[in-house]
C-alpha cells in the first residue's frame, strides 16, 4: 500500500482504505476480514499500527469482533462509514474548500454549475 506524504497517521490511512473497500463492496457486511497480522503484512506495516486501525473502526461500529475467531463487516457498515466521513467532510474538508473558494473569487453559481457537470459526466456504470 502507498502511503500519502500529509498529517494523517498510517493507522487512520488503513483504516480509510477498509472504509474504501466498504463502500466499493469489497468487504461486504458480515464478512471477515484479514487478521490484524496478515493485514500487517500485506501493507507491510507493524502489528501495532493495525490493531490501531481496527480499533478506530471498532469504535466506530464499522467492524466487530467475535473472539477468537476474526474481525467481521458490520450489518450497518455501509451507513457508518457513510456517516463517518459526511462528518469529516461538512466539518473538516468543506471549510477549507469554501474558505479557498472564497479566496479565489469563485461564485457559488459558478460551483453549482460545475458541480453539475461533474454529476453529468461521472455517472456510475
Amino acid at each position: 500500500m502507498l502511503f500519502q506524504e500529509n498529517n494523517k497517521a498510517i493507522y487512520l490511512q488503513l483504516a480509510d482504505a477498509i472504509c474504501d473497500g466498504i463502500l466499493a463492496g469489497d468487504f461486504p457486511p458480515g464478512n471477515r476480514i484479514q487478521s490484524v497480522r496478515e493485514y500487517a503484512a500485506s501493507v507491510e506495516v507493524n502489528a501495532n499500527t493495525v490493531m490501531r486501525s481496527y480499533d478506530y473502526l471498532a469504535g466506530n461500529g464499522i467492524i466487530f469482533n467475535k473472539r477468537g475467531i476474526g474481525y467481521f463487516i458490520s450489518p450497518d457498515a455501509v451507513e457508518k462509514v457513510r456517516s463517518l466521513r459526511r462528518s469529516e467532510l461538512l466539518e473538516g474538508e468543506l471549510k477549507i474548500l469554501f474558505y479557498r473558494l472564497k479566496l479565489l473569487g469563485i461564485t457559488p453559481a459558478e460551483l453549482s454549475n460545475l458541480y453539475a457537470g461533474f454529476c453529468a459526466t461521472n455517472q456510475p456504470s
